[in-house]
């Protein structure tokens, strides 16, 4: 009879345990998991624009100076 009823407990704690507990928690972990993504994917199509832009910006510039136009100067106190 004990047997019987410590059974009963503990398919009960176990249903309860997967029920409202371990459901709830893979569902909320699944949907943050969306969001993140959804997230991640429009920041990546708000810097694709823009690193667009930035080469075609770089590509326009004056190039650098070379190490012989340097101007030395004095520190004024």
């Amino acid at each position: 009879m004990f047997k019987y009823i410590l059974l009963g407990f503990t398919l009960y704690f176990a249903y309860r345990f997967l029920f409202d507990f371990l459901l709830p928690v893979i569902r909320t972990t699944r949907q943050v998991k969306k969001q993140f993504d959804a997230v991640r994917e429009q920041q990546q199509g708000y810097q694709q624009p823009s690193q667009n832009a930035n080469t075609s910006s770089t590509a326009n510039k004056a190039p650098a100076p070379k190490a012989d136009d340097y101007i030395e100067f004095e520190e004024i106190r």
